[in-house]
């Protein structure tokens, strides 16, 4: 079967403010989040629970994502609920796909770098045991939405008819450079980068349920049932 276009390409202003958000997620918002949530702590003289705060940052995400994205998330919708059983058939063939890769993605780290530990995981199962409900709010719901439009919609959707080789590089090695380089920063030590790989096979797959159903829809929902497997697997 021929590959679905991506429904409904991006405008010019999506793809500007898109971009421009794009850069302030992965760049800018790891380092002023936290002072941002202590000066609104002081200025309105109340103290913020970390569940909350990770809800409120990740719902203004949601709704900046919204807001930038409206008509391409509009057209994508339509083109999902229009193909609706073959949106779901690649959302489930990539789910067992990426069930079978990952297994190999994380042996092959774990040779590559011993005994190091993925913190991206290790602060969900922290998080899941302090705020359960939150967490998976923000785990299965929010983070997909957000990052299937940003790494699929934006990158791969503006980047496969240019280049599709380039398409999948750079959208999975973004997405991977986003689950681990702050920990690499924070703990002064590349070997963190090594955990990319097990990024690189989530990425893929993703970018190719995309590019199979022709609507953000079936990554989002891959994403989200990924997500929701993983974060029983830690609890």
């Amino acid at each position: 079967m021929a590959k679905r276009k991506p429904a409904g390409y991006m405008t010019a202003g999506e793809q500007i403010g898109g971009t421009v958000f794009f850069v302030i997620y992965l760049l800018v918002l790891p380092f002023v989040t936290a002072p941002a949530f202590r000066l609104v702590e002081t200025l309105l003289g109340v103290t913020l629970a970390e569940n909350l705060e990770h809800v409120i940052y990740y719902y203004l995400l949601f709704a900046v994502t919204v807001i930038v994205f409206r008509h391409f998330l509009g057209r994508t919708t339509r083109h999902f609920t229009d193909h609706l059983g073959e949106g779901c058939k690649y959302a489930l063939v990539g789910l067992v796909a990426l069930w079978g890769l990952n297994e190999l993605a994380f042996r092959l780290t774990r040779m590559l770098t011993g005994n190091q530990t993925n913190l991206n995981d290790t602060s969900i199962s922290a998080q899941i045991q302090g705020a359960p409900y939150t967490t998976l709010l923000i785990v299965i719901f929010l983070a997909p939405f957000v990052e299937e439009t940003l790494f699929r919609g934006l990158v791969f959707g503006n980047l496969r008819d240019k280049s599709r080789v380039l398409a999948y590089l750079l959208s999975c090695m973004l997405f991977a450079l986003l689950h681990v380089w702050q920990f690499a920063v924070v703990n002064r030590d590349v070997t963190y980068f090594l955990l990319m790989l097990q990024y690189l096979v989530p990425g893929l797959v993703l970018a190719w349920s995309f590019e199979r159903s022709g609507t953000l829809w079936t990554p989002i929902l891959l994403h989200a049932a990924a997500n929701a497997f993983s974060a029983w697997t830690v609890a």
